[in-house]
């Protein structure tokens, strides 16, 4: 009985994934400014962080070591190395906060994740050129 009532009041399930879609591609659609890129290639992430009530841009130079999900999801995770320690910090693609993102240098691999970077020392931890 409850599972009658349930569809009985609900709009059907294709109409509110269309009303999500349409959602997602309004808001997608905003961000088209943002570059194209993938994991290996080395980004500067200008991103807004808030202080009590003054607002300050960080820019986060690192390489990118995954690109996930898709849509209204999809998150980056950028590693760098600060003081000999590795440092990762993931960004969702559609955050307000997210003023820009500049590609300094494409990288050439053959993983969409390389964690293998993270127990990588020295001159394993290098990526080569695309050219």
């Amino acid at each position: 009985m409850f599972n009658r009532q349930f569809i009985y009041l609900c709009p059907s399930n294709l109409e509110t994934m269309d009303a999500v879609k349409f959602v997602e591609e309004e808001l997608l659609s905003l961000d088209e400014n943002l570059p194209s890129f993938n994991p290996g290639d080395t980004v500067v992430v200008k991103y807004k962080i808030k202080e009590g009530n003054k607002e300050r841009t960080q820019a986060y130079k690192g390489v990118v070591i995954q690109v996930k999900g898709s849509g209204m999801n999809k998150t980056f995770t950028v590693r760098k190395i600060s003081d000999g320690i590795g440092v990762e910090r993931v960004f969702p693609l559609t955050s307000p906060n997210l003023e820009s993102i500049a590609i300094t240098k494409r990288g050439k691999v053959r993983r969409a994740k390389l964690y293998y970077l993270r127990s990588a020392v020295g001159k394993k931890t290098r990526i080569k050129e695309k050219r």
